[in-house]
């Protein structure tokens, strides 16, 4: 069944004309930040059809949107009031309102194996640098794409020191039940899906493995996981740039990267080393998400810049990638984590809600581009 039969049943298309002057008012009335264009230029508005006196307007996106669909609207509605209220061609053809109506269809990422082939998009999350606040940032970006209406689930590839289980409040001794004493279910919290070594051996169990033991158990936990269908599976990556960066490049066509830095110096030292890698394995950098940009005080309101300014910027510019946003140090998003209760999930309507919101659609929308489509990468280094 077609897009437009879905949403509408059988319509009744418009005269050429009609929908020319319904697509040009749509056009001139909202640019979305996430397409950085115009609806009608993005593709994202289809068929324009009518049922009795009612235009039906159907909006496809390529990201989630669920939340962010009521913007569109309410930015849409005192434009198409206006234009349905007084334009003489609609009068004098009956159409006397209008109905939008909006869909989410996520791409896939071409190329994926087939062992993952019911996962539409893999998103590596990281750092080159530990303590940037990667985990908290991954868990967070899961969330507010679930809250926009898509299937979500983690990986914590960080073997030696898991943190998703703490973030998403699942209890100690949690463990992954088993289908054929071979394959795992992932442990679900908050509407998302998550495996982790972290349920897999106590969290006072310290892993004292070497790399091909570290980058085997990796892979069994990538490919005996019983993801389901996800349109996001986000790889929280652990620092740094060794075996198991290569093992996840070398097992998962990922659709692309985002690293998570502070401004500081030497967190953007490491950060660079980190996009230099995924550019040697064929993997694009999706954006740079600046962490812990600056303080603003509880009590005075004063801000400071504890880590510097605009060294996100100054990375993104530099490797000619997109600065996705960046994120205050805020004791609450510590508070919140430490508890199991993300900021996304636990202060929904607060402002650093809004900006992992955010970055999430901005993710989203740089992973539907097809210019980032990529196939599995042949990986080598050579020494410049």
């Amino acid at each position: 069944m077609s897009f437009w039969n879905r949403l509408f049943g059988k319509p009744t298309p418009l005269t050429g004309e009609l929908e020319a002057l319904i697509r040009s008012t749509l056009a001139s009335a909202y640019i979305d930040p996430y397409f950085g264009e115009d609806l009608n230029a993005a593709g994202a508005i289809s068929d324009i059809v009518k049922s009795q006196q009612t235009v039906q307007i159907g909006i496809r996106l390529n990201y989630p949107a669920k939340l962010h669909q009521q913007k569109i609207h309410a930015a849409l509605n005192p434009v198409l009031a206006d234009l349905f209220a007084n334009s003489a061609p609609l009068n004098a053809a009956k159409l006397t309102g209008y109905e939008l109506k909006f869909f989410s269809e996520i791409p896939a990422h071409k190329g994926q194996r087939q062992e993952a082939s019911r996962v539409k998009n893999i998103i590596a999350v990281a750092s080159g640098k530990g303590g940037v606040g990667k985990s908290t940032t991954t868990v967070n970006l899961a969330l507010a794409l679930a809250a926009e209406g898509a299937q979500v689930a983690i990986l914590d590839a960080d073997l030696y020191g898991p943190s998703q289980p703490k973030l998403l409040g699942i209890p100690e001794g949690t463990t992954p039940a088993t289908r054929d004493m071979r394959y795992y279910a992932p442990i679900t919290a908050h509407g998302i899906k998550m495996m982790s070594m972290g349920v897999m051996v106590s969290e006072k169990t310290p892993l004292m493995w070497r790399g091909p033991v570290a980058s085997e158990t990796l892979q069994q936990l990538i490919l005996q996981t019983l993801w389901g269908d996800l349109d996001y599976l986000l790889i929280d990556m652990p620092p740094g740039t060794g075996d198991i960066h290569i093992t996840m490049a070398q097992s998962l066509a990922i659709a692309g990267a985002v690293i998570v830095t502070t401004p500081q110096d030497i967190a953007l030292l490491d950060a660079r080393k980190g996009i230099e890698m995924f550019q040697k394995v064929d993997i694009p950098v999706l954006g740079v998400i600046e962490n812990m940009a600056s303080h603003r005080c509880s009590a005075c309101g004063y801000t400071d810049d504890i880590f510097g300014t605009d060294g996100g910027t100054m990375l993104a510019r530099e490797w000619h990638t997109e600065l996705l946003g960046s994120l205050p140090l805020d004791y609450k998003v510590r508070e919140r984590s430490d508890s199991g209760l993300p900021m996304v999930i636990s202060e929904p309507e607060s402002e650093i809600t809004k900006q992992y919101h955010d970055i999430a659609l901005r993710l989203a929308a740089n992973v539907a581009r097809p210019d980032w489509v990529t196939p599995l990468p042949n990986i080598s280094f050579v020494d410049d």
